[in-house]
């Protein structure tokens, strides 16, 4: 038991690793800020886009979606990073990873959106536009608000997601909170500064992932 706590929980080393630590969180929610803001954005277009009755915008809107739905973001994220420099262009890693989860993040949160636009009525769209809305303002102003909520949980699981997959910055030596903890892990040869990581994302995500289950049960309840 004692060789256990002091492989994965001495709190000596957590101490003298914390500094470190920190700069990589914060490294981490900055990332975290730029793609969900990206991924959110490009996705709602996305989503729009795939929601189109002209099939000249939607099928090329369906074949992105599906495209970088099934590449793997770990992939990408080395094509970008390590290929592009063979064709001349060179890109720093938190850029690297900002393309990387903008594409492959935009693709899921489009099928979100997408799956909520679906879920609102006919009848809701047919009403505003009766009620003198133009098509815009119909989707802006009825269809979004009620698509959102209705795939709000899926929405706040997918950041989820988002926040523990930017662990893979660490390939591309960014220095967010993975790669700092494995810096540490090196140095001491000890692994409780990646067991110190583990507990600073269950800090973060532990609280949005109740929010995300009380939405669910207000859902269900509602339904």
């Amino acid at each position: 038991m004692d060789t256990i706590i002091n492989a994965f929980f001495n709190i000596d080393i957590m101490r003298q690793a914390a500094p470190l630590l920190l700069k990589g969180a914060w490294v981490t929610l900055q990332l975290c800020a730029v793609v969900i803001v990206l991924g959110i954005s490009g996705g709602l277009t996305l989503g729009l886009l795939a929601s189109s009755k002209n099939a000249a915008v939607r099928l090329p809107a369906f074949l992105f979606i599906d495209f970088f739905r099934a590449i793997p973001p770990l992939i990408l994220l080395i094509l970008i990073y390590a290929g592009l420099p063979f064709i001349g262009i060179r890109v720093p890693p938190f850029v690297a990873v900002c393309i990387a989860f903008l594409l492959n993040n935009s693709a899921y949160f489009a099928e979100i959106f997408r799956s909520g636009i679906k879920s609102v009525s006919r009848g809701q769209t047919e009403a505003a536009r009766a009620s003198g809305l133009s098509p815009a303002q119909t989707q802006a102003f009825v269809i979004l608000p009620q698509a959102v909520r209705n795939v709000l949980p899926d929405l706040l699981s997918n950041v989820v997601e988002i926040v523990k997959l930017t662990s893979i910055a660490s390939v591309v030596s960014l220095t967010e909170l993975l790669y700092s903890a494995n810096m540490a892990r090196a140095v001491t040869y000890n692994s409780s500064p990646l067991v110190m990581a583990a507990l600073m994302y269950l800090v973060v995500l532990w609280p949005l992932v109740r929010v995300i289950s009380r939405f669910q049960r207000g859902l269900s309840i509602s339904s």
